[in-house]
């Protein structure tokens, strides 16, 4: 079993005697009792958090109204969160009110999953009221209490019980899973940008065709047609390929109309639009002339249409050219032997187009040569 940082520990032990009770929580014993290395070490206190902030000079209220400190000390940073009940959830998200309680069972029962809900001190002893540790063994997603209460009050964790199945390799309760496709309307209240972040994360895990239960079950909602068609294997291919697949996929199946749309709906990043955008509109021609397509549509995303593509992959080591970048002239000879202005740009690209089909032509002597016996043409 992976042991917590020094630092970790020494903010449990000051906790402790301080005369308060101190655990670790949630994901991070989750992810050491399955040995793998957790990403964060959250750490739950009966400590009320103005005691925390009495005892860790170095820390700030980063969400105090909801009993959370953030702790910096020994060279490392730790989240403090006082054992709270939460209130209602109206905007099924995040809790309208929380109130504080010295119960560590109390806390942990109001958390989303049974694997979730553990809670570990520092001699290794595990708090496990709801099964957790057994649903570990099984590879069971199965949510603490009811479901439908559970994703009543926040949406998002019907994302996440999908995350959690494709990156663990788990299977999703039969319960909880029904409760998703029931209750998939409230994801609609889910700002983009917490759905687009879901998506990617399920699309970067060992199992990322689970998007498509996303898909099934409505998450996706008024962002997505009615769809039917083959579903390729996401699985197959490499991490940065898969959104754009899945988007290809959308758009062959009917469920979206185009993929820039479809990702702008999802707030994404330009540099995402354009290569998930191009990938799609390279996959849906068909056409394989790849130094055009790389002239046309850039290198990434190309690739992103076809990532295992050998004769791609051969082209781009050749060093061969299919960019006015890449040309052995450029705007100063084209200046001294006489053009400007626009005309510039449409030699330069007469010339791409040259060496494409000749690439033993791209010297600056032969492609000088051929201009000035004019057989590159200026196409304005």
């Amino acid at each position: 079993m992976l042991l917590p940082p020094k630092y970790v520990k020494k903010i449990l032990s000051r906790l402790e005697d301080g005369g308060f009770e101190a655990r670790l929580v949630g994901g991070c014993v989750r992810d050491t009792l399955l040995s793998r290395r957790p990403g964060d070490w959250d750490t739950a206190t009966s400590a009320p958090p103005e005691a925390v902030l009495r005892l860790f000079p170095r820390s700030v209220p980063t969400g105090i109204r909801h009993g959370t400190v953030t702790v910096l000390y020994g060279g490392g940073v730790c989240e403090v969160t006082t054992y709270r009940l939460d209130g209602a959830y109206s905007d099924r998200r995040r809790p309208d009110s929380v109130s504080f309680t010295p119960s560590l069972e109390a806390d942990l029962a109001r958390r989303d999953f049974t694997i979730n809900a553990m809670a570990m001190d520092l001699a290794g002893r595990v708090t496990d009221p709801f099964g957790g540790r057994a649903d570990l063994e099984r590879g069971l997603i199965r949510c603490v209490g009811s479901p439908e209460r559970r994703f009543s009050e926040d949406a998002l964790r019907m994302f996440r019980a999908l995350r959690f199945a494709a990156r663990l390799g788990f299977e999703i309760d039969p319960g909880a899973l029904a409760a998703i496709y029931s209750l998939a309307p409230l994801a609609e209240s889910l700002s983009a940008e917490r759905v687009a972040r879901e998506l990617r994360g399920i699309l970067a895990s060992p199992r990322p065709d689970m998007v498509w239960a996303a898909v099934d079950a409505g998450l996706l909602g008024s962002r997505l047609a009615e769809g039917s068609g083959p579903r390729p294997r996401l699985a197959g291919l490499p991490v940065y390929a898969r959104l754009a697949g899945f988007c290809a996929a959308l758009e062959q199946g009917g469920y979206i109309m185009s993929t820039e749309a479809f990702l702008r709906s999802l707030k994404s990043d330009a540099r995402s639009l354009r290569i998930c955008s191009g990938a799609a509109e390279i996959i849906r021609s068909g056409r394989s002339d790849y130094k055009r397509l790389l002239r046309d549509y850039g290198e990434e995303a190309v690739l992103a249409a076809y990532p295992k593509s050998r004769e791609l992959r051969a082209i781009l080591r050749s060093g061969e050219c299919w960019s006015r970048d890449a040309l052995a002239v450029g705007g100063g000879e084209l200046r001294d032997l006489g053009y400007s202005g626009r005309e510039i740009g449409s030699v330069l690209d007469a010339l791409v187009e040259h060496v494409i089909e000749r690439p033993e032509d791209n010297r600056r002597d032969i492609l000088c040569k051929l201009i000035s016996e004019g057989k590159i043409h200026d196409r304005t």
